[in-house]
């Protein structure tokens, strides 16, 4: 393993494409199927990997932070998005759902521990089901953290962010009338459950516009608009969970339980610059994990696929790798 680990491509930070052993359909129950994929080395060492957004999907680019011929990487899109079914569906969708959901993925492809690999909502939901199953993740590899309390949810959809941003804003505040701007989440909520296919399309387009333009620290706006069933997928999750906070108890409920994963390894990889999941959240959290190490990225924003961001958790998979789990 150390061998083919020190003959890593040199110059590059991800590794080639490399596509699906096993692709299926899981029914988790409650009317709802999920996506699962698995490729790399059946017998390596699992990874699974949670998406962003709540409702974002997962895409063959996320195969490409392992190293293929010593990870078994699984994928899966979580209830309600990407190619699980029913699509854009709320109904028995929560956070505690899909903590169950990673659960029978890991019983059904018999799995005794693994890596669990999350960024932005991902990451919340790596730290929540860790906290819940302590005995099953052996390390956690997480980017962009994004606690799930109200100060995050106030910084970006109350006006925090705006500040940077006005211009784009401007465009998701306009939307909303004004006696109802002093909550852009419950107003979209109820446009984007409105029952009109059309009014819940552009609300949806609004919504996903607003995050992905503040995505990478390259952007410099929008860059078109999202097709029509992704955005409207997307939106409604994401504001579905922030709706109820993230089906959280107390507003700190993940700080409260970090002495549950201590023992844990891991690692956080933030960008600096990163105006969707402030560092704030990041910083805070490594304070209270004893095995936790944070790497600020300088120039970096919230997205994945940022060069000094994928370069960071190459290496953080590779040392993995290395040690073992």
């Amino acid at each position: 393993m150390d061998k083919i680990l020190g003959q890593k491509r040199a110059g590059a930070h991800l590794y080639p494409p490399v596509d699906p052993f096993d692709q299926r359909m899981l029914d988790v129950g409650d009317g709802h199927s999920v996506y699962m994929e698995q490729c790399g080395r059946p017998d390596g060492i699992p990874v699974v990997v949670l998406h962003g957004g709540p409702g974002g999907g997962c895409s063959p680019a996320m195969r490409r932070y392992f190293d293929p011929s010593v990870y078994r990487i699984i994928l899966f899109d979580q209830r309600g998005c990407g190619r699980s079914r029913p699509h854009a569906s709320v109904e028995a969708n929560t956070t505690w759902h899909l903590v169950a959901d990673i659960e029978r993925i890991r019983e059904t492809l018999d799995i005794d521990r693994w890596v669990v690999f999350g960024g932005s909502w991902g990451a919340t939901l790596s730290l929540i089901y860790a906290q819940a199953h302590p005995d099953r993740a052996a390390a956690l590899v997480l980017r962009g953290v994004f606690l799930m309390t109200q100060a995050e949810l106030d910084w970006f959809y109350g006006g925090g962010a705006s500040v940077f941003w006005p211009d784009l804003w401007a465009h998701f505040a306009d939307l909303i009338p004004a006696d109802e701007q002093d909550n852009f989440i419950s107003a979209y909520h109820k446009r984007l459950f409105s029952g009109d296919i059309q009014q819940e399309t552009r609300y949806a387009r609004a919504w996903a516009s607003w995050e992905n333009a503040l995505a990478s620290i390259e952007s410099n706006g929008p860059s078109g608009e999202s097709p029509a069933e992704y955005a409207r997928a997307f939106s409604r999750l994401e504001n579905h969970y922030f709706y109820h906070v993230g089906f959280l108890g107390p507003d700190q409920q993940i700080l409260d339980n970090m002495d549950k994963i201590a023992h844990i390894p891991g690692v956080i990889v933030q960008g600096r610059y990163d105006m969707i999941c402030p560092p704030v959240s990041a910083h805070k959290l490594s304070k209270l994990w004893p095995n936790g190490r944070l790497t600020l990225i300088g120039k970096a924003g919230h997205a994945l696929s940022e060069a000094g961001i994928s370069a960071e958790l190459v290496r953080a998979t590779d040392q993995i790798a290395q040690r073992g789990i």
